[in-house]
């Protein structure tokens, strides 16, 4: 397969997902159609010789992020029907507004060579030994070792105690049970 026919099937699974991402009504499908659009645009990333952000996009977005996602749906229990009725009448008509205006700004900028400022490069970040993806492992496990540890039991820290918060505030105390008597 060529590179364009994987773009645009690519290109099109993430716009699909994407839109399904905004109007499924069940959010537990909303996360896994962002699970979809996350690894679409992983492809592209490949595609574009862009293993690193490829990975990335896949491990911290696809996987670490979605799966937060997936853990507040789950434990705040989102299995109720949201109410249609807006509490602030204004609120969709401003929001088309600016959604028009940003809209509006997108597209003058994509006109401009100005807007980034960035000279265009094409190619490879691979100079030297290893790839980019290599070499950030690399310093990663090695320079960054502890910071990285650290990290990772702050954030299973994180987690047992936000599980440990929520089924403490489920769980009946003495007075509830009191007055229930």
């Amino acid at each position: 397969m060529s590179e364009v026919v994987i773009f645009f099937i690519m290109a099109s699974i993430a716009l699909c997902a994407a839109l399904g991402v905004v109007l499924a009504r069940n959010p537990v499908h909303s996360a896994l159609l962002l699970v979809t659009v996350l690894i679409s645009i992983a492809v592209l990333f490949i595609i574009q010789d862009a293993q690193l952000l490829a990975a990335v996009q896949v491990i911290v977005y696809a996987g670490a992020i979605v799966v937060l996602f997936l853990f507040v749906i789950m434990l705040l229990g989102v299995d109720e029907e949201e109410s249609l009725a807006e509490p602030v009448t204004a609120q969709r008509p401003v929001a088309i507004v600016l959604g028009l205006v940003v809209l509006a700004e997108v597209l003058f900028l994509a006109g401009h060579q100005w807007a980034t400022g960035a000279q265009q490069s094409r190619g490879s970040l691979q100079a030297g030994d290893g790839g980019n993806v290599e070499r950030v492992a690399r310093s990663l496990f090695t320079d960054f070792l502890w910071p990285f540890e650290v990290t990772a039991v702050l954030l299973v820290a994180a987690v047992i105690g936000s599980v440990v918060l929520a089924r403490r505030s489920n769980k009946p105390t003495i007075d509830d049970e009191v007055e229930t008597l």
